[in-house]
């Protein structure tokens, strides 16, 4: 609770600040665009990596696969599907750590789920559909609102509803696997107010037999502003239903049927919502305040089949767990600006709970237990321009979060607090040059599947007491050099990281008793290697990008060292494309190199080259767009593990598929 009351202490005291300076300022400006999530984002004097993404070469590629897919062509990420297919759930790594230790947003929202720290897109399909701006960072980056950045971050930001576009479209797409997706967006501005509205439905069976995605979604908003405040409603809500397909899949049976899918008649279905208000007040030409408040709501369930999961045959019993969350927060900013000084401010405060509910179709009801997880956080960081060419950076975060439980089993409340500093500097030789160094560190409590060792219903002991895996907090050290050069035509991005572990949670190959894979801490490991961007659309109507990849990571455990599971060393993305008046067409190719799947190094899945081709041709106000993914009909695995049997089980992609979509906007 002390923590609660200095965070209502801290806000309350910026609130007098801000008071204080609106009486003393006279002056009125028409706002910008709202800018709630600016305050957590990246500039040019940053000295961290980051990319924005081009939304252009974005929504041309955009046919509504999961994000994973596209976020992967940017360095040091990896992705794979359980269908094998483009929707339904997708999963991505970045520098070869998982995504639960990939901090999201959406205009400061924190997107992963508290309890198990994971985000699942699929349950509101067809998102990157509304993002206006999407940015990564790689590393601890700078503060972000809701779980710790290890591995990197991916902050979105929701359609601008401000600028003077107004326009209606239509897009209708059919593709490999009876994959579709039809879906009507709106987008208006009149005076003061604005809206915006787009719903999608999608379908595809799957790759693998019986892995079929079927879902929905709407995303909202509208706006109203004057000359000193700005008020944004924004959200979505979704809903899918799946045949499950999450279990890999035998060399064997792969051999027999590509298409061969290890699960039985096991189905989920969830529905999810987010609801966000936010308000920009602007006291000055120098400071400004925003605020969000913002609800998020799931409920759902999955089916298991235990006896399928340990290898002996099906019978008519399914195991169900069934959950439903309410996650309800808010935060605060505070923004100044001179010409030398930008110096933001905030927090940030939560409240979860998690129902859990396990039954057997023939037994009924098993168990019924809650999870609850508040978080307080508060942070202020600066960057001052010490001379013209030098430019200072430093970030602080204190962060306390606490996990409690009621259920069968007593459980005793636990406490995590975090502080997390950053600080670098940002070097300017010549005007569209930064070369930037950097050092921070955070820290991450475990997730309820670490606590409980994989059980959804926590066990106790022969004594009654808890019976818990992991519960020690993991820290990194990250440190970050590079050099950003943007020219006319040309832009380059370098950078050399070294993530230094404490404790760290990794991947053990292994899987817990509801199927979700498990973790172990390990004594000390390190992550580093080399990231590198280049873009460049100076040679006529060819634009080349290509990404690039070097890691060499190593984990040290009881005084044997070995390489992280699912960690490729070398990746590269290549892209190239080229554009004449209407017409667009491009190629992109991925090389991943191979990679282990289990802590003795023993097995490993192969390196693969992967060949995609698009084309587009716009008449008026009709686009037609038609692509072609595994283009040499590759059979490749980018996810694996060492099953119970010793057996490998894969998880294999789609061979040559096919899709067309036309698009009409007026």
């Amino acid at each position: 609770m002390k923590h609660l009351y200095l965070s209502i202490s801290i806000l309350f005291l910026l609130t007098l600040s801000a008071k204080a300076q609106e009486s003393t300022d006279s002056l009125i400006y028409e706002l910008e665009p709202i800018t709630v999530s600016e305050a957590y984002m990246a500039d040019d004097a940053a000295p961290i990596p980051y990319q924005n993404l081009n939304m252009n070469a974005l929504e041309v590629k955009n046919t509504g696969q999961e994000p994973s897919f596209l976020l992967s062509e940017t360095p040091s990420m990896t992705v794979y599907s359980d269908a094998g297919s483009y929707q339904g759930y997708s999963y991505i790594r970045l520098r070869g750590i998982d995504q639960t230790r990939i901090n999201m947003t959406l205009d400061g929202v924190p997107l992963n789920e508290p309890e198990d720290q994971g985000v699942y897109f699929s349950n509101y399909p067809d998102f990157l559909n509304s993002v206006s701006k999407v940015q990564i960072q790689r590393g601890v980056g700078t503060t972000k609102n809701g779980i710790a950045s290890f591995a990197g971050s991916l902050q979105f930001s929701s359609p601008r509803l401000f600028d003077d576009s107004s326009n209606t479209s239509f897009g209708l797409g059919y593709g490999s696997f009876q994959s579709y997706r039809a879906y009507a967006e709106h987008k208006s501005r009149k005076r003061n107010k604005s809206l915006y509205l787009r719903g999608s439905w999608l379908n595809s069976d799957g790759y693998k037999y019986r892995s079929s995605n079927t879902s929905k979604s709407v995303f909202y908003g509208a706006g109203i502003y004057n000359k000193r405040n700005k008020f944004k409603l924004i959200g979505f809500a979704g809903n899918q239903q799946n045949e499950l397909a999450w279990l890999g899949v035998s060399q064997s049976k792969i051999d027999e049927d590509p298409r061969a899918n290890a699960n039985t008649q096991e189905n989920d279905e969830f529905t999810q919502s987010l609801t966000q208000l936010q308000h920009e007040y602007l006291l000055n030409d120098r400071m400004t305040i925003s605020s969000s408040i913002y609800y998020n709501y799931l409920e759902g369930n999955y089916d298991f089949d235990l006896n399928n999961y340990l290898g002996m045959p099906s019978t008519s019993e399914m195991l169900n767990y069934a959950f439903q969350s309410h996650f309800i927060g808010g935060f605060s900013n505070v923004n100044f600006q001179t010409d030398k000084l930008e110096w933001t401010a905030g927090i940030h405060l939560n409240t979860y709970s998690r129902e859990h509910v396990g039954s057997d179709n023939t037994a009924g009801a098993l168990y019924k237990n809650t999870g609850y997880k508040p978080e307080q956080s508060t942070f202020a960081k600066m960057s001052y321009a010490l001379w013209d060419e030098l430019t200072l950076f430093a970030d602080i975060q204190y962060r306390h979060t606490s996990f409690d439980y009621e259920g069968s089993v007593p459980f005793g409340k636990m406490d995590w607090s975090f502080v997390n500093p950053k600080g670098g500097v940002t070097y300017r030789p010549q005007e569209n040059m930064d070369i930037y160094f950097s050092v921070g560190k955070t820290g991450r409590e475990p997730t309820r599947n670490d606590l409980f060792g994989g059980w959804d219903d926590l066990q106790a002991d022969d004594s009654g007491a808890p019976l818990l895996s992991i519960y020690d907090p993991e820290y990194v050290v990250d440190y970050e050099l590079g050099v950003r050069m943007n020219r006319k035509d040309v832009s380059l991005s370098i950078n050399i990281y070294h993530m230094d572990f404490d404790n760290e949670i990794v991947l053990n190959g292994q899987f817990g008793p509801n199927g979700l894979a498990l973790n172990s801490n390990v004594d000390k490991s390190i992550r580093q290697g080399i990231e590198a961007n280049f873009v460049c659309n100076s040679v006529r109507a060819f634009t080349f990008e290509t990404n690039l990849s070097l890691n060499r990571s190593e984990i040290e455990q009881q005084s044997e060292n070995f390489d992280p599971i699912l960690t490729p060393p070398v990746i590269v993305n290549q892209d190239v494309s080229y554009t004449r008046r209407h017409f667009e067409t491009g190629i992109g190719l991925r090389y991943q190199s191979s990679s282990y799947i289990d802590f003795a190094n023993e097995n490993e899945i192969d390196d693969y080259l992967l060949v995609n081709w698009r084309a587009s041709y716009k008449f008026k106000r009709v686009t037609l767009s038609a692509f072609i993914n595994n283009v040499t009909d590759i059979i490749y695995y980018n996810n694996a593990y060492v099953d119970f049997d010793g057996i490998n089980k894969y998880f294999v992609q789609a061979p040559r598929n096919y899709y067309g979509m036309i698009t009409y906007l007026f």
